[in-house]
């Protein structure tokens, strides 16, 4: 397939002149090739986050991956995963704090200097991560922070999704210092009385706020006022996601996703995303295809602004008119990103971040991408779920569930099963693949991710209620943890942004 015009791309060699050029090096002519110039890759390839949930299994798949992580959530059993010795951290507020400090850590520049050259990928990264990492000789293999940060805005993605014909729910944008000010702007575009509210930044749960009277807006105006404003129409929908890559060939798109979103049992976060069912059977005849083709759109104008690689798509369903409406842009490997790798590996036989390497690494290929597509949309049920700590306490944990494989008897009860690296060693829906975020030793708070669960079939009815297997899931996981109270003089601070599904 024939190459497109687009902006000059970022050469990512890991020393200067070291690697050819992309007009150098024969271009690869199908699957095969890629398979195998990637499993024989020889330039490191650092995976920078805290823990190795978001790319989990693609050392199967890509020579010279190493996991670089804060958590070690295989207790030392996985042979890719390096985990730092502990060292005198920083009091973490985000996840740019924990790449920096990862980063930053003496054994891995250390690691880093004995293998010169390299690539590293993170979920977050800020500009103090690009400077780190130009400093040990790393090329960062995703778009840069500007551009990042500039895409991630709700109103900056509502202007693209307009440009590349990917209508929003119908709203408005503006500024509002009081309620009036508000119901002005929506009676101005006919939005009615009804009213969803977003900011540019943050996550959904914690950002977005439905405004149906004065007292609403009153109680959560401080962080609406002097703030653009996206204001929609209030509609029935039923939300959901899709990962897609956009690269030199047209944007690749993953399995559509439902969201699991709300639910007392797993979040506190009224509204907050905790996982995801990859379920074609809920959503309605045709509307997987809309969704598909709004991601490709949207991603193809992602990448004529100068943007590459993976990027997740939020995307809203009218359950009372079945049309397809965006909803949120992350422009970063994302939560969508392990579900969206085993689907395409497990019934394509090709994960989707197989191409994010390839743009990054500027290696052309021959290949009917458009065949590669369609090998990723017969599949059949699975799910995921990010478990979160729903009490309001901070204790310390003295016991914690293990990563691998869990299984669930007939009357509900859960149990560890044997260890397991990564979640195709899953058989039916009876077992699932845990993965451990937080262990004995460490801290719990309100909110805090606990772990991840993978397994096949759906956690939610097409009606949105939580199944009882979800719910036996849940309870059966968090009841292996046991804790408490932190002594007298320790002060813990939580690190406030870890709190919406982002410590993976």
């Amino acid at each position: 397939m024939a190459g497109r015009e687009h902006a000059p791309r970022q050469q990512v060699a890991a020393t200067p002149g070291e690697r050819p050029s992309m007009s150098e090096r024969p271009r690869l002519r199908n699957l095969s090739e890629i398979y195998r110039f990637l499993r024989r890759n020889e330039t490191p390839i650092y995976l920078v986050m805290p823990t190795p949930f978001s790319l989990l299994g693609l050392d199967q798949w890509v020579g010279a991956v190493e996991y670089v992580n804060y958590f070690d959530i295989f207790e030392g059993e996985h042979p890719r995963c390096f985990i730092p010795a502990a060292a005198q951290a920083p009091e973490f507020k985000s996840m740019e704090d924990v790449a920096n400090y990862l980063v930053d850590h003496p054994e891995f520049r250390a690691r880093v200097k004995d293998r010169p050259g390299g690539l590293a990928l993170f979920v977050m990264f800020d500009e103090e991560t690009e400077r780190l990492c130009d400093e040990v000789g790393l090329d960062i293999a995703l778009p840069p922070h500007a551009l990042r940060t500039r895409l991630d805005s709700k109103i900056e993605t509502t202007r693209l999704g307009n440009e590349a014909g990917v209508a929003s729910a119908p709203n408005t944008m503006g500024r509002a210092t009081s309620y009036a000010e508000l119901t002005a702007l929506a009676e101005g575009a006919g939005l009615g009385s009804d009213l969803v509210v977003q900011t540019p930044y943050g996550d959904s749960g914690r950002t977005t706020f439905f405004i149906r009277s004065e007292a609403d807006w009153d109680s959560h105006a401080p962080k609406m006022r002097n703030e653009p404003l996206k204001v929609m129409k209030r509609i029935n929908h039923l939300p959901g996601t899709i990962e897609g890559c956009a690269t030199r060939h047209g944007t690749l798109v993953g399995p559509v996703m439902t969201d699991i979103t709300g639910f007392e049992e797993i979040t506190p976060y009224k509204g907050g995303w905790c996982g995801n069912d990859m379920a074609p059977d809920i959503l309605p005849e045709g509307v997987p295809d809309k969704v598909r083709t709004m991601a490709r759109k949207f991603g193809d104008r992602l990448y004529a602004e100068g943007y590459k690689g993976v990027f997740c798509l939020d995307f809203l369903l009218d359950t009372d008119t079945n049309e397809v409406y965006l909803g949120e842009l992350n422009p970063r490997i994302s939560g969508a990103t392990p579900p969206t790798n085993l689907i395409t590996t497990t019934y394509g036989g090709c994960p989707l971040f197989l191409f994010h390497l390839l743009e990054f690494m500027d290696v052309d290929y021959d290949l009917d991408v458009d065949e590669v597509q369609r090998r990723w949309t017969d599949y059949d049920n699975w799910s995921q779920i990010v478990l979160k700590q729903t009490e309001d306490k901070v204790e310390m944990i003295t016991a914690a569930p293990r990563s691998g494989l869990w299984k669930m008897a007939p009357d509900g009860g859960v149990s560890f099963l044997r260890p397991a690296l990564n979640v195709s060693s899953l058989g039916d829906e009876s077992e699932a693949f845990y993965l451990r975020v937080y262990g004995a030793g460490e801290y719990c708070y309100h909110g805090a991710d606990l772990g991840i669960l993978m397994t096949r079939g759906r956690m939610q009815s097409a009606d949105r209620e939580l199944l009882e297997r979800a719910k036996h899931w849940n309870a059966g996981i968090k009841e292996q943890f046991t804790s408490v109270p932190p002594a007298p003089e320790v002060h813990i601070a939580p690190p406030t942004d870890f709190t919406a599904g982002k410590w993976y």
